[in-house]
């Protein structure tokens, strides 16, 4: 298989054949190479059609994708396309260390995806990945311009990381607990993960603590027109007000907003931050890509923050009001202001979101 003429197709590392299967039948056309060498050939050839995605199997190692992504990330043409794992047969070890060295830009178990959604999920990675690389040259004016900033940057994550810290040691007591409340009503996971989109669209695990039944994110189309942001043009976020998938513990969990905790891991992790702009579900971040729109993903993603505090005296809050608020953040975030939000977020880091 040859690649299109222009920028088409797919480039496939390794001898899955129903992987390959699938993808030629989303794109017509692409190449698949057996080892990690023929394709750093392959790839970095300059007569050679860029592909629009680039999938890895996992089996070929750790280390050795990770020498072969970091060559791959710094050839200007190529470091513009997603490139993505194939989760089958992974180890937790190994997708730990795919996620924490942040060499590639999703995994996936293709197995698993149909044929459509994959395409859906390859075409936003795309789009994630040019404003990436577009934010980060915005930011690296803006720091640049504003010497202060990286001592802020750097205050702001020593400070987010003793206080997540002390946080998750003091409150351990309180995680077993809930944790034993949600296990004893319904059966399913304790946590909720979910992919977001935090600064500069890096994609990261999200945990919360379940407050819904399993399966409830399946069901989200089905009440799309429950949607309290549905009024909005498009409607860029997603939230019903009692929500009727959301479990009775669940419900006290997030009139306390206990169930945010697990975000303090996040936090620690250096996913968040204590204040910022709210992490997107991949299903909302992918109305951001616009130039004025993307610029709330300037700033880190957080517990809470200038919107939260605002909220609180305007609870009905149109989905354009949110976002002018967060674009507010990221062109005023200092640790001043960060230590503004906090002074009137009573207990921030147990603040009610429902996002």
């Amino acid at each position: 298989m040859k690649l299109h003429e222009s920028m088409t197709g797919f480039y496939y590392v390794g001898t899955k054949r129903a992987n390959i299967t699938k993808l030629v039948n989303i794109y017509k056309r692409g190449y698949a190479s057996g080892n990690l060498n023929e394709a750093k050939i392959e790839l970095t050839m300059k007569d050679r059609a860029l592909p629009e995605v680039i999938i890895c199997e996992s089996g070929f190692g750790f280390a050795d994708i990770k020498i072969w992504a970091d060559f791959l990330s710094k050839q200007e043409r190529i470091s513009q396309i997603p490139l993505i794992i194939d989760a089958d047969r992974i180890t937790a070890v190994e997708n730990f260390q795919f996620i924490h060295n942040r060499i590639v830009d999703d995994i996936l178990n293709l197995q698993e995806w149909d044929e459509s959604n994959l395409e859906t999920k390859i075409r936003f990675l795309q789009k994630f990945k040019s404003r990436t690389n577009e934010l980060g040259k915005q930011q690296k004016d803006k720091i640049t311009t504003q010497i202060p900033g990286t001592m802020h940057t750097i205050l702001k994550r020593i400070f987010d990381i003793l206080v997540s810290f002390t946080a998750l040691v003091l409150l351990a007591p309180l995680f077993l607990i809930i944790a034993l409340a949600i296990r004893i009503e319904s059966k399913g996971n304790i946590f909720y993960i979910s992919r977001r989109a935090g600064m500069g669209y890096r994609i990261f695990n999200f945990y919360k603590f379940r407050t819904m039944f399993p399966g409830a994110e399946r069901l989200r189309t089905e009440f799309n027109h429950l949607n309290q942001y549905r009024g909005s043009a498009p409607a860029r976020f997603f939230k019903i007000n009692n929500d009727p998938r959301i479990t009775r513990v669940g419900r006290i969990l997030r009139n306390t907003s206990l169930d945010e905790l697990p975000q303090l891991f996040n936090v620690l992790l250096g996913d968040m931050s204590l204040v910022g702009n709210r992490p997107l579900p991949l299903y909302e971040a992918e109305n951001f890509t616009t130039n004025n729109l993307a610029k709330r993903f300037l700033a880190p993603a957080g517990i809470t923050g200038l919107w939260q505090v605002k909220k609180r005296g305007n609870p009905e809050m149109s989905g354009e009001e949110r976002i002018d608020l967060d674009i507010d953040y990221a062109n005023k975030s200092s640790l001043l202001y960060d230590m503004w939000i906090m002074a009137r977020t009573p207990q921030a880091l147990m603040q009610r979101t429902n996002t």
